[in-house]
């Protein structure tokens, strides 16, 4: 029988997740020597080295990898448990894990916020970033649900539709293609296109257009949000294509215009997703019901 403490395989965990016990200090909030001490009595109680440093970084040994997959199982078992218990209390509580796409940053709070209000116990975390890092967090099964646009082309996981959006082409007020219609897209291809980097939901959706009308661009600037490119067409440096949801404040200040463009907008469908065989807590369950069951106004647009 193993006597380690939960707390010492946390702490074990939260190193080898972070790969250095520095970082793993700052995310759990105690002091690296703190950290240093716990996982060293674990390697003492388990008579065993769990890592091993090479330069200045630092590894799972064989030991430590096997203890890394253990804990990982041990841990969602036990959250799992956490919200069986609520859910026996006939209580929606507990953690409910996330990660986005960036763009679900400007709708994914309105469903939180109103399912917060019906489930308070619920605690969420929200992790937001580019469709690449949300596909490695879904290869190392970090999360409940995952957010996205576009889907993965692979057959272990299980996929949710509960919204729609529309990708717009859009420029600043003063450029010339603003005030005409039915601009043709290769037209719309011969202005200076800022687009998002590569493997982004968005911009492979656009270029599947693209290709359909064998219309080739360059991009004349790569940028890695959308907020970047919202400045950069703000400051008249191009025109762009993002999502209807994230240019609702600047179409309303008029600080940007939608173009007439051929082919768009494309209508396109959000997804919420998890891996198949995925052992989901109450508050995720009942998470992905709310959403394909919610309607919020607030979403909506006429752009």
């Amino acid at each position: 029988m193993i006597k380690a403490t939960l707390q010492q395989l946390r702490l074990f965990q939260a190193v080898a997740h972070h790969g250095s016990f520095t970082r793993a200090a700052e995310a759990i909030h105690l002091t690296q020597p703190a950290v240093s001490i716990q996982v060293k009595r674990l390697e003492e109680t388990l008579d065993t080295q769990l890592f091993e440093q090479m330069g200045k970084r630092i590894y799972l040994t064989a030991a430590g990898k096997e203890l890394y997959a253990a804990c990982e199982d041990v841990f969602e078992r036990l959250a799992a448990f956490e919200g069986t218990l609520d859910e026996l209390r006939g209580e929606v509580a507990g953690p409910l894990n996330l990660a986005a796409v960036t763009t679900a940053k400007y709708f994914l709070p309105h469903y939180l916020g109103a399912f917060l209000r019906q489930y308070p116990k619920v605690t969420p975390q929200m992790k937001a970033s580019n469709r690449a890092r949300i596909l490695e967090r879904l290869d190392e099964n970090e999360d409940d649900i995952y957010i996205m646009a576009t889907l993965p082309e692979r057959d272990d996981i299980e996929v949710h539709t509960f919204l729609r959006d529309k990708l717009v082409a859009f420029a600043h007020p003063s450029h010339p293609l603003a005030k005409e219609k039915n601009i043709p897209l290769s037209r719309f291809g011969e202005e200076r296109i800022i687009s998002r980097e590569h493997g982004s939901g968005i911009r492979m959706t656009v270029e599947k257009l693209l290709k359909e009308k064998a219309v080739n661009i360059e991009p004349y600037m790569e940028l890695g949000s959308g907020e970047a490119i919202k400045q950069a067409v703000m400051s008249g440096i191009g025109i762009a294509v993002l999502s209807n949801f994230s240019l609702r404040m600047e179409l309303e200040n008029r600080r940007l215009v939608i173009l007439d463009v051929e082919g768009l907008p494309i209508p396109r469908s959000w997804y919420a997703i998890h891996r198949k065989k995925k052992h989901l807590t109450p508050a995720a369950l009942k998470f992905l019901e709310f959403l394909q069951i919610s309607d919020l106004p607030t979403l909506e647009s006429n752009f």
